[in-house]
C-alpha cells in the first residue's frame, strides 16, 4: 500500500479491529438490525480538569464515506473467518444512521457523550475503533495544547505558542492531526508544512544548530541567514548563549538596517536567566522591538515557571511535551452499548459500567461562567444550555454537521474555554473537585432501573 496519510476510500473500511467485522457478521446472520444506541465518552479525567472534544470533522468523513471496496472485500476473503454471502452483503455497506456529537472546541467532563452513534446496530458497531482513534488522539492533544496555551497567556499577555512537535511524535498521522488539534486549542503557527498544507494552518520555523555548525564561524551562519530571510529568529544557543547574543546585535548594528531580525530563539541552559540577560542587552542596544522565543523540553509546567520567574519571553515552541501529551498520553476513553431495539443497555462492571439510553448534556452557568454539567435522558426539559448536536441524519451530515473552517471551530473554542472557571483553566495541578457534573432525576431513576431489569434477568439465567 501506498505511503498516505489521508483517508482512502479504497481502505478506509479496514481501519478497524478484527473483532468489529467478525461480529458485524454475526449480527448479519442473526437477522439482528434493530436500532442501537453507542456513546463515546472518557470515563476520568486522571491528570486534567477538562478535556477538549476534538477530532469530529475525521469521524463524520470517515462515517459518511464508509464503504467496503473491491480490494478491501478481496483481502477480507483471504481470511477464514468470512463468508462469501456476507462479503456480498458488504459489497452495499453503507452508514445510515443518526449522530449526535458536542461542537468540536467544546469543553467536556467525564461521562458525558462527546459522540452518540444511534444506527443499525452492526453499522454503529463498526465505527467504534476509527472514531475512538480519532477522536481519543485529537482530544488528547487539544486538551494538552490548551493548558499550555493558557500558561503561555499568563497576565494576559499575547505570547507566540508555536507546535514543534512533529519529529517525536507517534507517526506523520499524528504529527498532522495533533497539529490540527492544538491549533483548535488555540496554539498560533506549526512547524509541520503538511499540516500547514492539509488545514491551511500558518507555519513557522527559524534554524537549526546544524546550520550553524556546518559555517565557519557562528557570526558567518547569522549573517547569511538573516541576509536571505529577513524578519528572521536566529538561534543563538549553538556555542554560547550570550555570546550568540552579542554577535546578533553586532550584526544589526553593522548591517545599518539592512536586516532586521526579529527575533533571537533560546533553546537550552537556564532560559529565565537567559532570558532577562538577553533582554537587557538587547534593549541597551536599542534593540527593544527584537523578541525572545523559547523552545526545548517545554510544557504548560515550565512555561508557568518561567513567567512565574518574571522571563522576558515573547513566544514559546513547544514540541515533545505537546505532541505527545507526555504526562497523559492517552485518555480513558470507551465506546459503549448504551440502547438496542428500543431497550437501555449498559455494562455493569465495577469502574466500567456505562449511562443507558440516548442522553443530552446541559450546561449551566451563573453570570457567564459554567457552573455545572448535567447529563439528562434525550428529551428532558433541564435547565441550561444542551451540548449535544445532531451532526449526522440518516447517514448525511445535517447543517450542525457541515465541514467548519479551522478558524471558526478555534473561536468556538475559545469562547468556550473562556466560560470555565478561572481555577480550572489554571496549569497548576488538578483538583477532581473543582467541577460538578451531575445526572438529572430522570436519568437516574432510567439507570436504577435498568439495572434492576439486568439483575432480574441474571438470577432468572442462574435458575
Amino acid at each position: 500500500m501506498p505511503f498516505d496519510d489521508q483517508l482512502r476510500p479504497d481502505t478506509s473500511a479496514l481501519y478497524t479491529d478484527l473483532y468489529q467485522l467478525t461480529m458485524l457478521q454475526a449480527y448479519w446472520r442473526e437477522d439482528m438490525d434493530e436500532p442501537a444506541v453507542f456513546d463515546l465518552f472518557v470515563r476520568r479525567l486522571k491528570d486534567r480538569n477538562y478535556l477538549v472534544a476534538c477530532g469530529l470533522e475525521q469521524a463524520l468523513e470517515f462515517l459518511e464515506t464508509l464503504s467496503f471496496s473491491e480490494e478491501a472485500l478481496d483481502y477480507l476473503a483471504t481470511q477464514d473467518p468470512f463468508e462469501p454471502a456476507f462479503l456480498d452483503w458488504l459489497a452495499d455497506f453503507e452508514f445510515t444512521g443518526d449522530v449526535y456529537a458536542v461542537p468540536e472546541g467544546t469543553p467536556v467532563f467525564p461521562d458525558e457523550p462527546l459522540v452518540e452513534v444511534v444506527a443499525p446496530v452492526g453499522e454503529a458497531q463498526l465505527a467504534e475503533t476509527f472514531l475512538l482513534n480519532q477522536i481519543t488522539f485529537q482530544t488528547t492533544i487539544a486538551s494538552k495544547a490548551s493548558r499550555i496555551v493558557e500558561a503561555a497567556q499568563a497576565g494576559e499577555a499575547d505570547r507566540i505558542v508555536a507546535d514543534f512537535g512533529m519529529r517525536r511524535t507517534h507517526g506523520t498521522d499524528a504529527a498532522v492531526k495533533g497539529a490540527r488539534a492544538a491549533y483548535v486549542a488555540g496554539i498560533d503557527a506549526t512547524s509541520n508544512v503538511a499540516a500547514g498544507q492539509a488545514y491551511d494552518l500558518p507555519i513557522t520555523g527559524t534554524m537549526a544548530h546544524s546550520y550553524v555548525e556546518a559555517h565557519d564561524s557562528e557570526v558567518e551562519a547569522l549573517r547569511a541567514f538573516s541576509a536571505l530571510y529577513p524578519e528572521t529568529i536566529l538561534l543563538v544557543d549553538t556555542y554560547d548563549t550570550l555570546d550568540g547574543v552579542r554577535k546578533v546585535i553586532d550584526l544589526m548594528d553593522e548591517t545599518d538596517d539592512e536586516v532586521q531580525v526579529r527575533g533571537i530563539r533560546l533553546d537550552s541552559g537556564d532560559l529565565a536567566e537567559l532570558a532577562h540577560t538577553s533582554r537587557r542587552l538587547l534593549d541597551e542596544a536599542g534593540l527593544t522591538d527584537v523578541m525572545i522565543f523559547a523552545s526545548g523540553g517545554l510544557d504548560e509546567y515550565t512555561i508557568a515557571d518561567l513567567l512565574d520567574r518574571g522571563a522576558p519571553i515573547d513566544g514559546f515552541g513547544v514540541g515533545t511535551k505537546m505532541g505527545t501529551a507526555a504526562d497523559q498520553p492517552a485518555l480513558d476513553t470507551a465506546y459503549k452499548l448504551a440502547g438496542y431495539a428500543g431497550t437501555p443497555r449498559m455494562k455493569l462492571a465495577p469502574n466500567k459500567s456505562n449511562l443507558p439510553g440516548r442522553k443530552q448534556v446541559a450546561r449551566q452557568y451563573e453570570d457567564g461562567t459554567a457552573v455545572q454539567d448535567v447529563i439528562a435522558t434525550e428529551d428532558e426539559q433541564t435547565n441550561g444550555t444542551p451540548l449535544l448536536e445532531q451532526v449526522m441524519a440518516d447517514g448525511t451530515r445535517t447543517e450542525a454537521g457541515t465541514a467548519r473552517p479551522l478558524s471558526a471551530i478555534r473561536e468556538h473554542a475559545a469562547a468556550r474555554l473562556g466560560e470555565l472557571p478561572s481555577r480550572l483553566r489554571s496549569p497548576a495541578a488538578p483538583k477532581k473537585e473543582d467541577y460538578d457534573v451531575v445526572l438529572s432525576d430522570a436519568l437516574e431513576k432510567r439507570l436504577a432501573d435498568t439495572r434492576s431489569a439486568l439483575a432480574e434477568t441474571m438470577a432468572a439465567e442462574a435458575t
